[in-house]
């Protein structure tokens, strides 16, 4: 097989699906993996409307799937073909500065690479740079479809609960009740905070989080007060922690003004434009702020909770359909249709091409 299927950004506003070269191997350190699963990022579609500068044209979207080895470089130690493995969505030396502090999404070789500035997994095969520090082997306990969120929208969602330091029966609100405010719901969970307040103006979203036990209170925007009821419900302090997922027009300034005094505001999401800070407004309160990509780093530890139940993102899996129908799934996903959470891709169905 010399050719395979892939979707191939073409410039802002244009992707395609095409056929592209088999990759294979370019480094000792890297190793092709065949797809058996993937899905689709609200960072795709930050690439897709020309809001990722770094992101190159005519590279193949995606970072985000599980899958199958068939071949390594002579430097890859811990992996083999046929191993079932989760794909990290940083490539990491795990030798430089930043690296070895556990900050890989800044590693000076690598961070977020595929699908961005390498070509990613919305394909047939992938090269996975690094492959011994970028991925991860799926215990045999452990489906594709459960382990399919380990390497990026999952370990988002437990790396902002693990920097937002929450502490036993404290307050959070999670702006967002897409797939990452989701992740970051459930990877609260494990700390036991109380009340876990979800925000979105997506009543389905938030139905879904309340039915798996995400949240404990659901506000809607559009209809709630939400920095009144907040308040209500911390005795009138305001979140301990509050976790801006949403990234929309006026979620920043919502987040630290619902957040209290002396409170932690995590900021995982990735804006499509400047926002303004006004210190003078939010001076006294004190608070901290933490922010950026992810240190996708304990990939290693989800895939354990997972194996033991503690982690379940089944719930966000709402449709599945092969590589055939991607750009369907690109516009059902963005426009947030048919109840639509996560699209998840399947192996091309070459079949459909000769009928």
């Amino acid at each position: 097989m010399e050719t395979m299927k892939a979707l191939v950004y073409r410039g802002k506003e244009r992707i395609e699906l095409t056929d592209r070269p088999v990759p294979r191997i370019l480094d000792p350190r890297d190793a092709i993996v065949r797809v058996t699963l993937s899905t689709i990022c609200s960072s795709d579609l930050h690439i897709l409307h020309g809001t990722v500068p770094r992101a190159k044209e005519g590279i193949v979207l995606g970072h985000e799937f599980v899958g199958e080895v068939v071949e390594t470089g002579p430097e890859v130690m811990h992996f083999s073909p046929g191993d079932r493995v989760a794909v990290n969505v940083e490539s990491f030396c795990g030798e430089c500065f930043f690296c070895r502090r556990g900050f890989v999404n800044n590693c000076v070789k690598g961070g977020w690479e595929l699908g961005c500035r390498i070509d990613g997994c919305q394909a047939e095969y992938v090269r996975v740079p690094f492959a011994d520090t970028g991925m991860n082997p799926i215990p045999a306990s452990v489906t594709d479809e459960a382990a399919l969120f380990v390497g990026d929208v999952l370990a988002t969602g437990y790396w902002a609960a693990k920097i937002g330091e929450i502490e036993p029966a404290s307050s959070i609100v999670v702006l967002g009740a897409g797939p990452t405010g989701l992740t970051t719901m459930m990877s609260a969970r494990l700390y036991s905070p109380s009340p876990v307040i979800a925000v979105d103006i997506n009543d389905h979203r938030l139905d879904v989080a309340r039915r798996n036990g995400l949240c404990d209170a659901a506000l809607n925007p559009l209809r709630d007060d939400v920095e009144s009821v907040v308040k209500a419900l911390t005795d009138g302090r305001g979140a301990d922690r509050v976790f801006e997922v949403a990234g929309a027009a006026n979620t920043f300034e919502q987040a630290w003004r619902i957040a209290r005094p002396n409170a932690i505001v995590v900021l995982v999401a990735l804006y499509p434009g400047p926002q303004e800070l006004p210190l003078h407004r939010m001076y006294g309160k004190n608070l901290t702020f933490k922010t950026g990509g992810v240190d996708a780093n304990s990939c290693g530890e989800i895939l354990k909770l997972i194996d033991a139940g503690l982690l379940d993102t089944s719930c966000m899996i709402t449709h599945r359909a092969p590589l055939n129908d991607v750009l369907k799934g690109y516009r059902t996903f963005e426009k947030q249709e048919d109840g639509c959470i996560k699209w998840i891709i399947t192996p091309y169905e070459h079949e459909r091409d000769v009928k």
